[in-house]
């Protein structure tokens, strides 16, 4: 049984060296790979050589052993979960409130309110700490533990006033968590917001009448009917019926556009003007939609370099900051005796030094990032990708379909026989979805003879061959004639053509095709602002020189690389990157997509082929390629908060530490600056979200 990937959410995860931990514990299972634990989505997933009952059973005990909970199913909805927080906070800092503001009453009364707060809304850090002891770690949940229970023991036992520490630490971490679980919900939004477009039912035609059916039931195949008003409930060509769509959620584009019969639908998008009959081509996970979702969730759940490092240093960091409040305790204990002074100076330490600012820093400025990047219609598979965004020097463009409509127009054909040589290639392109086979059929008279082609094969970057009426011929592009061996017949012209060649001993070339793909209106400003974000435009194609030069001169486009079969492609990019460059590919076709894998960054448009898709680690749904210096400048915008975050929690750290060792600060200080940490470092991850700076402006605009 072949590799299967398991995806799980866990409970009970509280700071960076928890994930530490856990992913430790993972990669303990023989065989795993890829494993991934998101602290802010609390998602984890894993690559094991079998799947079934065994695998998950692997997975729970491994996650068990850390101190931790897997659950497969039926995972906590962050919206209850965060209700729950805000209540049990709530009923805390009540509570708290007359400890803080030194209301009198006697000593029995604030020891039971403290007793409340310390052992009711501080009871799940006391199960969670005594689980990772037991597991042999130590997180964020075991500091606040004895940093708490030790403020608490001192008061109990001196009938000192330090109730209050105690009480204002828990009250300000379960704030800190509160707003952790808010910004989860909002960085998510996206997210959830493209699942509710699937509709949870679907009208099947069964002769002339129709029947409401649960979507689990269609089956490919099937015709559907989408009436006015109701969105369409899965992928499917047009049958009869023609409308207006809006998919805006695919194109980011608020116009309507036009569907008639042959024409492809997306399930989600929302039928507006007129009934439609769709034939289902596809279901469920096959779906562009639940391929869309499923690239949101697998880019949130995987981390990029910089959050690995981060995982790395917080693993060390608890057991650092542990040894750490025993050396202050034991120093302080015999240079002035073991008393109040040691054991509140040594409670602070544990306080303040908690990573949960730095085990925030990163996913939450990548949770909004990514988010924003898709609600703008651009979608992040590799996180590694968004990182590397923001370091491209060049981009290397394909030209059909990306700077150019994609839709060519045949409009002349060279041939002693004009009318037979389109028959013949209407018969060879009849099952193809090459934009200039499109062109060729797209005004087919139905009043021609139909001819049928036979052992239709593809010639990977030059065309295409197949038998008509038992003779083989062959179609496709200058590189198909010169390895036939013929000569151009033609003077040349312009715009794209392609050749039909009678193969046998003596092959010749029957006709000529020619062909006019208009430039996209947005790319001579796509490549004017990427000239100023100093990145360098390449044309690379497969094209005609002359057609390659054509666009390259309207678009003010230098560097061009014409007639370039795919692995062709692939080496051009290699020698950039091993130039210096930092190379990112923006394409849409099958032939780009070894460009697009060996590219530091390969940007793919959603309009193109699912190959490209698979492979790119950016898709940008609709044909706009504004959009691929958009997700650049999301990518700059994203690392610069997370440098910013990072720099914020590392200073915290290294300026509350020494104060908290030398006295100055107290445990209900510390607490609150811990608070504050991870507060101010959400805060500022979700402003990426929010706030519209120069370098967010959208570029279209």
């Amino acid at each position: 049984m072949g590799p299967t990937e398991l995806k799980f959410h866990i409970r009970g995860m509280t700071c960076a060296a928890c994930v530490a931990k856990i992913e430790a514990a993972l990669a303990k299972i023989p065989g795993a790979e890829g494993v991934t634990v998101n602290l802010v989505t609390g998602r984890a997933r894993i690559v094991l050589p079998s799947s079934g009952g065994g695998a998950r059973d692997r997975v729970t005990d491994a996650v068990s052993s850390a101190g931790y909970e897997a659950v497969f199913t039926g995972a906590t909805d962050p919206v209850i979960e965060a209700r729950s927080e805000f209540r049990e906070w709530m009923i805390a800092a009540v509570l708290a409130i007359p400890l803080v503001l030194m209301i009198p009453m006697p000593f029995w009364m604030q020891a039971l309110i403290a007793s409340f707060i310390q052992f009711g809304s501080g009871r799940k850090f006391y199960v969670r700490a005594w689980k990772a002891i037991l597991s042999g770690s130590a997180n964020m949940d075991v500091l606040v533990v004895l940093g708490t229970s030790a403020a608490f023991g001192l008061s109990f036992f001196s009938h000192h006033p330090w109730f209050e520490s105690s009480a204002m630490i828990l009250v300000l971490v379960r704030l800190g968590k509160w707003l952790e679980l808010r910004a989860r919900i909002r960085t998510t939004r996206a997210l959830r917001s493209l699942e509710t477009l699937q509709p949870a039912s679907a009208r099947v035609c069964l002769g002339a009448q129709s029947f409401e059916i649960p979507i689990s039931g269609v089956k490919r195949g099937d015709r559907v009917l989408v009436l006015p008003g109701e969105r369409i409930p899965t992928d499917g060509l047009v049958i009869e019926g023609e409308s207006d769509l809006d998919e805006s959620f695919l194109t980011g584009e608020s116009r309507l556009l036009s569907k008639v019969p042959g024409d492809l639908v997306r399930g989600g998008a929302l039928n507006v003007t007129g009934p439609l009959q769709i034939e289902v081509t596809a279901l469920g996970a096959e779906t562009l939609l639940s391929r869309i979702i499923a690239l949101i969730e697998n880019a949130q759940d995987k981390k990029p370099p910089i959050q690995r490092m981060v995982d790395r240093v917080s693993a060390v960091f608890v057991p650092a900051v542990l040894l750490l409040a025993l050396g202050v305790l034991v120093w302080l204990s015999l240079s002035s005796g073991f008393g109040e002074t040691a054991i509140i100076r040594a409670v602070t330490v544990l306080v303040i030094a908690c990573p949960c600012a730095l085990g925030l820093a990163t996913p939450t400025a990548l949770m909004v990032g990514t988010g924003r990047a898709a609600r703008e219609g651009i979608f992040i598979r590799d996180m590694d990708a968004l990182e590397i965004a923001n370091r491209i020097t060049v981009l290397a463009l394909d030209k059909t379909g990306t700077l150019t409509t994609g839709k060519p127009v045949l409009t002349r054909i060279e041939s002693k026989d004009p009318e037979g040589v389109l028959l013949i290639a209407r018969a060879l392109q009849s099952g193809s979805e090459h934009p200039l086979a499109r062109a060729i059929l797209r005004d087919a008279d139905p009043s021609a003879p139909l001819m049928r082609a036979s052992g239709i094969r593809v010639l990977p970057g030059r065309g295409i061959e197949g038998s008509v009426s038992g003779v083989l011929y062959r179609m496709g592009s200058e590189r198909l004639l010169d390895s036939s061996g013929l000569s151009i017949p033609h003077e040349g012209g312009v715009g794209s053509c392609s050749y039909l060649i009678e193969a046998g001993d003596s092959p010749r070339c029957l006709g000529t095709f020619w062909y006019e793909d208009e430039i996209k209106p947005e790319a001579s400003e796509f490549v004017r602002r990427l000239r100023e974000q100093n990145i360098l435009p390449v044309l690379l194609t497969g094209d005609r020189e002359e057609e390659a030069l054509r666009v390259a001169r309207a678009l003010g486009i230098d560097t061009v690389h014409a007639r370039k079969l795919p692995e062709e492609k692939a080496e051009i990019i290699q020698s950039l990157k091993q130039g210096g460059e930092c190379v990112a590919m923006l394409g849409d076709g099958i032939n780009d997509a070894p460009a697009l894998a060996l590219a530091d960054v390969g940007i793919a448009l959603s309009t193109g082929t699912d190959a490209a898709m698979q492979t790119a680690g950016i898709t940008l749904l609709g044909g706009d390629p504004l959009k691929s210096l958009r997700a650049i400048q999301i990518s700059r915008a994203t690392y610069r908060r997370i440098r910013q975050n990072l720099a914020w929690a590392f200073v915290y750290n290294l300026i509350g530490i020494p104060l908290a060792v030398t006295g100055v600060l107290s445990p209900v200080h510390a607490g609150a600056a811990m608070a504050l940490s991870s507060v101010s470092v959400v805060l500022s991850s979700l402003l990426l979200g929010r706030h519209k700076s120069e370098t967010l402006e959208n570029p279209a605009c």
